[in-house]
């Protein structure tokens, strides 16, 4: 009787966290680092952490990070919107919720926050007490190309009913808020704005990293992410046209690999995914052609790396880039982008100076025990 006491004193709260899928990327590395940061018994958090997820669909692969911690698995939940199969993922989670009992339950991204807080009274009914529900926005939803006019209405619509069944509304960062509120998406005072937390990448001498990857020509201009439509490899293939003095290397994987290697120019290498440290490594400068952002974490790790950046002005590219301090940011328009890379190239000093204070930003804004931290105070509190 003493021994069970004893066990209900020492119980931690216990965090589950919900995402659609763990492909690669900033999201799901962000994810990552707050489970384990929230397990470590050195760090004595007082709660006990675990992820529930689908599966990668199509082209894409699940994020190496995954290895670093245990999963749930959700085999019927998937990104796109389903109603037979969102209705088998609901009662798998609602199993998985009976059988934990968590006290909070945090989800990540649309279709998650959507499966995790519709039905918030049923979850609190199977296990059996009253749970805090947290969503996090990890990207800028209400400007993604994927929802734009009816569908974009009925989002902003859906999110609408979801922030009101919402503890704690979390965002990576300012600007996703600043939207959210606009379209009347919960209250200002449910959010908080977290930036991810980063970890700075082993880096390899530059000439061991090009002689790795095969590159003889120099200067290197990096282009890392998902090969899809919304990180817009096209136009950075077009871009490397029109800059010939220079090697582009491309990173990634994705729908539109197939096309990207055939538009790509003679002075563009295509990798699939290649080691990111050894990429980095590699590069004098970091382009970024996205249509659509969050907080993105590659163009963080590029800047940890010393590494300046060009990045299109979408979503939080401006919170994770000084505007000529770190890097520079552009419109969507290729002239505008193509005069940016050369205004750098043409100054190699300045671009020097530029990876040195890209840094020290870098380690000051996104350091990995500050990010964990606000999460913990904001459990504690809520």
């Amino acid at each position: 009787m003493r021994k069970r006491i004893i066990n209900k004193l020492v119980r931690m709260p216990k965090v589950l966290h919900l995402i659609a899928r763990m492909n690669v990327g900033g999201t799901a590395r962000y994810l990552t680092m707050l489970d384990s940061g929230l397990n470590d018994p050195n760090r004595n958090t007082g709660f006990e952490s675990s992820i529930a997820t689908g599966f990668v669909q199509g082209a894409e692969s699940e994020d190496p990070s995954i290895a670093n911690v245990k999963l749930h698995r959700i085999n019927s939940l998937g990104r796109a919107i389903n109603p037979i199969a969102d209705h088998k993922a609901f009662k798998e989670f609602e199993e998985l919720v009976a059988e934990l009992k968590p006290d909070i339950i945090h989800s990540h991204t649309f279709k998650a926050g959507l499966i995790a807080r519709a039905r918030r009274a049923s979850f609190e009914k199977s296990a059996g007490k009253q749970i805090k529900f947290v969503h996090t926005f990890h990207g800028h939803l209400l400007d993604d190309p994927e929802f734009s006019g009816l569908k974009k209405t009925a989002i902003i619509a859906i999110e609408r009913a979801l922030a009101k069944k919402s503890d704690q509304l979390i965002t990576v960062g300012q600007k996703v808020a600043d939207e959210l509120l606009e379209n009347k998406v919960g209250h200002k005072s449910k959010f908080i704005n977290i930036p991810p937390g980063v970890n700075p990448l082993p880096t390899k001498a530059k000439d061991q990293a090009r002689q790795e990857l095969g590159i003889t020509h120099s200067p290197v201009i990096g282009w890392l992410a998902r090969v899809t439509g919304v990180k817009n490899p096209l136009l950075a293939a077009e871009i490397a046209k029109e800059i010939p003095n220079a090697q582009f290397i491309f990173g990634g994987d994705g729908d539109l690999m197939d096309q990207l290697k055939k538009c790509a120019p003679l002075n563009a290498k295509v990798f699939g995914w290649v080691d990111a440290a050894t990429f980095l490594s590699a590069c004098d400068l970091i382009l970024s052609t996205s249509e659509n952002e969050g907080m993105p974490v590659a163009l963080i790790e590029a800047q940890l790396a010393g590494i300046p950046v060009v990045a299109t002005n979408v979503g939080s590219s401006a919170e994770v880039i000084a505007h000529n301090q770190t890097g520079l940011i552009t419109s969507k328009e290729k002239s505008e982008i193509i005069t940016a890379i050369n205004q750098l190239l043409n100054a190699p000093e300045t671009l020097k100076n530029m990876g040195i204070s890209a840094t020290t930003h870098a380690r000051t804004h996104f350091a990995p025990e500050v990010m964990i931290q606000k999460h913990i105070n904001l459990y504690r509190a809520i």
